[in-house]
């Protein structure tokens, strides 16, 4: 078979038009100890946030349908524009165990990218996750280029016009990249999203379950210009890492030649919960139709991100979503999500 590339398929960027945002829902207590009571409410007013700008589709067992749609309906979602797609997950990380969506540049059409996914190196039980490609692919009757390599969403950055960030800490971890041929890996990601450079920054957030995925750490605003969290204090174990990859991302260059506009994000203190030192990150910021929607903390660093992300997106509604309680879990907003191009 052709590769998507060979084929006129590109991966487009996050802020090109979108037909549906992707959810799976909640289904597992045990991995939110103490507060899962709460995640339902919490799931369903990100869902409704978004209805607001386009359609949601959500992933989820047949047993959990009535669950979703009595708390989309108190969340006061526009239930016209949401889907229930009866598959269901292990988890909730829609962005990694989700297809990656490719749009083919001569007729429009959207395909599916179908990756290994493995619970970030083995870490958590992936069966029923690990398959959600296909069956999304089934369900919308889309064509599908299956890949032999574990590749999470959250891992990757596009441009839309050639361009792939990602971390060295995630691609190159032993828990992913034993026996993989890196070559052959390389051109899978080349000619599976038609990229024609890949470029790299090193380690990511600590405590970060996912080994340091790019989506806490840097984002593209627009093809020229990027985000990328700092860290101001020395004692952190994330300022000389973050410190590393903001030189790293001053030395790139955009598809037009010149460096990349860099702007900095502040990085929210760690979060104790559940007995763990959370990660949070406003780099889990989620790209809508006409829409931002940000990851906020109980913080200050909160109203100085939506400052910083309204300056980047004027033409969109940047607002934000408190993702304390979903950080039990290790993410947030874009993390749980999944965008399908229109």
């Amino acid at each position: 078979m052709e590769s998507p590339r060979a084929l006129g398929f590109r991966m487009p960027a996050e802020w090109e038009r979108q037909s549906a945002t992707w959810l799976s829902w909640p289904s597992n207590p045990q991995l939110w100890p103490g507060h899962y009571s709460l995640i339902p409410a919490k799931f369903a007013e990100f869902a409704a946030a978004i209805s607001r700008f386009q359609p949601v589709r959500i992933n989820a067992a047949g047993t959990l349908r009535k669950e979703a749609e009595s708390a989309l309906r108190e969340a006061k979602a526009d239930l016209s524009v949401i889907e229930i797609f009866e598959i269901p997950t292990n988890d909730v990380w829609c962005r990694d165990h989700g297809p990656l969506f490719i749009k083919n540049n001569r007729t429009g059409e959207v395909a599916i990218t179908d990756w290994e996914f493995h619970g970030w190196g083995g870490k958590f039980t992936a069966t029923l996750d690990n398959q959600v490609p296909e069956k999304i692919a089934q369900a919308l009757n889309l064509k599908r280029f299956a890949f032999p390599f574990e590749l999470e969403g959250g891992g990757i950055e596009v441009t839309g016009d050639g361009i792939l960030l990602t971390t060295e800490a995630v691609q190159n971890n032993p828990n992913r990249a034993t026996g993989r041929d890196n070559r052959a890996f390389e051109s899978a990601i080349r000619e599976g999203l038609s990229i024609d450079e890949i470029l790299w920054i090193g380690e990511g957030l600590a405590n970060d379950d996912t080994d340091g995925h790019i989506d806490n750490l840097a984002r593209f605003v627009n093809p020229n210009t990027l985000v990328a969290v700092t860290e101001k204090n020395p004692a952190s174990p994330n300022y000389a890492p973050l410190k590393k990859n903001w030189e790293r991302l001053s030395a790139m260059t955009s598809k037009s030649g010149g460096r990349f506009n860099l702007i900095e994000l502040p990085l929210p203190e760690p979060i104790h919960l559940a007995g763990r030192d959370l990660p949070p990150s406003h780099a889990n910021f989620l790209i809508v139709n006409d829409g931002v929607l940000v990851p906020l903390y109980g913080q200050k660093s909160d109203d100085l991100a939506l400052g910083i992300l309204r300056e980047c997106f004027p033409d969109r509604k940047v607002f934000g979503i408190d993702c304390r309680v979903l950080l039990i879990e290790g993410g947030a907003l874009h993390c749980l999500s999944q965008q399908q191009p229109a």
